[in-house]
């Protein structure tokens, strides 16, 4: 059976021949599946993990039905983070000139007038929900002509609180819309969104392709003292590597670890939200060409980074509990290439680590450093007694 070209799924020759200049030539499985629906009008529910090519999924039916004399907006991406909101302009901006569309971001971190005045005069915004907010509040940008919705990332904007803003946006868009819903997971809250957004949508649920399917990631734990905490670090930074994800927990402690590390003669870039917009993107396009090969950020900085040559996810502070070590460590291992992950433990945090490892899977791993390990805890009614790290999926029968 012969591989399935955009052109095959409806395209115009003038978005065919945009993402060909892009080197794009065959669409992935969430992109055959979802471009087709989305093209018909039809509400969109998916279920697919970052690194599915779901943008493109979104993008090319919004370039495709709007005209330039389309309402401005007309079409809403709704992203979770600044970082996002950049990249999916990016792809927008790619295909827009083949319908003579304007695009326009909305997030915080720069001025508000200038970008209001971008945004009111543009036929498709991708914007952050809180910034987004503040416009419609000031009454800076209208959205009572939106005829598409996008939420990409819902599971990450009801984890980072955005759920009331969400729902007052929505509420201004005119019901006769299309939706298109993209998320990560679509259980609990997330799937209650998204039944109360959409209308017998079409229903998909996308996989990685080979050539985007993660590789073998290895697992490190390592005991440190608050001594030599910086100095493992640095052994660690001076070994043979690529790029290196650094986590830590505050904005202050990304700061301060950056200038640490200076004294030892490597160079980090910290990223985080108290950073104006263009120091963040410079930063990541530093660490992305590989000018600059650590990057320090925090859990929230680091939503909606999708490189695919990280090496290395260093832990210097361990996450809060076994998500977020899944999202962090999934940070390399990206495009079929393997990855490393290490978390530094202090001996006041060797309990904690041993159940997130436990968790993940990791516990032979944990136990080979001869660490502290932590019994399994009673569980009732979904949460652990006496954890700080709140629910567990394992359970223990009493």
């Amino acid at each position: 059976m012969s591989q399935q070209s955009f052109a095959d799924l409806g395209l115009s020759a003038d978005v065919v021949r945009a993402l060909a200049k892009r080197g794009i030539e065959s669409p992935f499985q969430v992109q055959i599946r979802a471009i087709p629906a989305g093209l018909a009008g039809q509400d969109v529910l998916a279920k697919a993990p970052t690194g599915s090519g779901k943008t493109l999924a979104f993008a090319v039916p919004i370039v495709e039905r709007l005209t330039s004399e389309s309402p401005r907006p007309a079409a809403l991406v709704l992203v979770p983070t600044r970082e996002l909101a950049v990249q999916v302009t990016e792809e927008l901006e790619s295909l827009a000139p083949a319908r003579r569309l304007r695009i326009a971001s909305v997030y915080g971190g720069v001025p508000i007038p200038a970008q209001a005045d971008r945004a009111k005069n543009a036929h498709v915004i991708v914007a952050t929900p809180g910034r987004l907010q503040d416009l419609v509040d000031r009454r800076m940008i209208k959205l009572d002509a939106v005829s598409i919705l996008v939420l990409d990332e819902a599971d990450r904007m009801l984890d980072m609180g955005f759920k009331p803003q969400v729902d007052k946006i929505v509420r201004l868009i005119p019901d006769k819309r299309q939706t298109m819903f993209f998320s990560a997971t679509l259980d609990g809250a997330v799937g209650e969104l998204a039944r109360a957004y959409t209308h017998m949508p079409a229903r998909i649920e996308a996989e990685l392709s080979e050539e985007q399917s993660p590789g073998e990631i290895d697992h490190h734990f390592v005991a440190v003292t608050p001594e030599n905490k910086v100095e493992k670090l640095v052994e660690l930074l001076n070994a043979e590597r690529g790029l290196v994800l650094v986590f830590v927990r505050t904005k202050r402690g990304a700061d301060r670890l950056a200038q640490k590390l200076e004294r030892f003669d490597i160079h980090a870039a910290a990223m985080h939200g108290d950073k104006t917009q263009a120091a963040r993107e410079k930063a990541l396009s530093r660490f992305e060409a590989g000018k600059c090969k650590t990057l320090i950020a925090t859990d929230v900085a680091a939503r909606g980074l999708d490189l695919t040559d990280i090496t290395h996810v260093i832990n210097f502070d361990p996450p809060e509990d076994d998500k977020g070590y899944i999202h962090r460590v999934g940070r390399t291992g990206r495009a079929g290439k393997s990855g490393i992950g290490i978390t530094l433990v202090l001996p006041d945090q060797q309990a904690d680590v041993s159940r997130v490892a436990r968790l993940n899977g990791h516990q032979e791993k944990f136990e080979e450093t001869g660490m502290r390990t932590a019994p399994p805890k009673l569980v009732y009614s979904g949460r652990v007694r006496g954890s700080k790290w709140g629910p567990t999926r394992a359970r223990r029968k009493i």
